[in-house]
């Protein structure tokens, strides 16, 4: 069968034959129609990411969505090495699968469940959002980000905060619901950066602050958590969820009086700190509230032929799709 093959460590996928599958007990051969490029499925495949199990050759690709032998459309995710989702055929276990609403259109369902889920996770399974809250979202304009913004409103948050780099972009998420835009500019470049960005904070967190959900980490992730000890009130819990490591920082120089002068409460959210259930169960509930909330996500389709040139060339938005014949 045709796939994206992964040779070895850090090579982009290339397109080729590879073995058919054949299902063990418990499992499922799907007929993958279409598996979304993700930074999931980017890191993983490259042997970078802490759930990887560095086997090569393998197949890349972490999720996806197809047909089973009786005909059934779902979705999937993780498949066992060396397959993977991003192949004519994948052998998936019965219970990472998920079925997919009759309203929902393969291409949508690929592209939304894997940053639907990260969002959905964050806000409901780690952060218990309730209804009035006020929720940050730290790297907004992210595909990932701008689903939390959504997600966030759809869930009853009385404010959606969206922070991120790109000024312009914020003003996009503003359309999808966020309630405040604060753009910032840090690192070498721009000196006084972080503690403007700080202040920006301080000013807005005065008014309240109850979940952030964090998909950058570094040093943006390391201001929100000093401001929120200097700006929020003494014993006043703040539920930080770090989702996403978008600015390749991953080690911050937090300091310890930022923890012991605040009732924050720092999490992760993702493989291993939720359960693959629960994580299911996540993109179960995305997959139906598509069109309730009216989630919007911008997607590029790309041929599974092209995958090697658009594996290094695409950025994350739009989110691309691989179709599979």
């Amino acid at each position: 069968m045709k796939a994206a093959v992964v040779t070895e460590a850090g090579k982009a996928p290339v397109y080729g034959d590879f073995e058919t599958p054949i299902a063990k007990t418990g499992e499922e051969i799907i007929s993958v129609r279409a598996s979304a490029l993700s930074p999931f499925s980017k890191s993983r495949a490259s042997g970078a990411h802490y759930s990887s199990v560095g086997e090569f050759p393998s197949i890349a690709g972490t999720d996806g969505v197809g047909i089973t032998q009786d005909g059934r459309r779902v979705y999937f995710v993780l498949p066992e090495a060396p397959f993977g989702a991003l192949a004519e055929m994948c052998p998936v276990r019965s219970s990472q699968c998920a079925m997919l609403p009759d309203s929902l259109d393969e291409i949508t369902a690929a592209a939304i469940a894997n940053p639907g889920m990260s969002a959905w996770a964050a806000l409901v399974e780690r952060a218990h959002l309730m209804a009035g809250e006020t929720v940050l979202v730290n790297g907004a304009t992210g595909t990932a980000g701008r689903l939390a913004v959504q997600l966030a409103k759809h869930l009853g948050a009385g404010k959606v905060i969206a922070t991120g780099r790109n000024a312009q972009e914020l003003e996009e998420v503003k359309k999808l619901g966020a309630d405040v835009a604060i753009p910032f500019e840090l690192g070498t470049p721009h000196p006084s950066g972080a503690k403007d960005y700080e202040n920006v904070l301080k000013e807005v967190f005065a008014s309240g602050i109850d979940v952030v959900i964090d998909y950058l980490w570094g040093e943006s992730a390391k201001t929100i958590i000093v401001a929120i000890a200097k700006a929020v009130e003494d014993g006043t819990p703040v539920r930080f969820v770090h989702v996403g490591g978008a600015s390749r920082e991953e080690n911050i120089a937090l300091p310890g009086a930022a923890l012991r002068s605040s009732a924050i409460m720092l999490m992760g959210s993702g493989v291993k700190s939720v359960r693959l259930p629960v994580l299911l169960q996540s993109i179960r509930s995305v997959f139906e509230v598509v069109q309730p909330a009216g989630l919007k996500i911008a997607t590029a389709v790309v041929p599974l032929a092209e995958v090697e040139e658009t594996w290094v060339k695409a950025t994350g938005k739009p989110r691309v799709v691989f179709s599979i014949p």
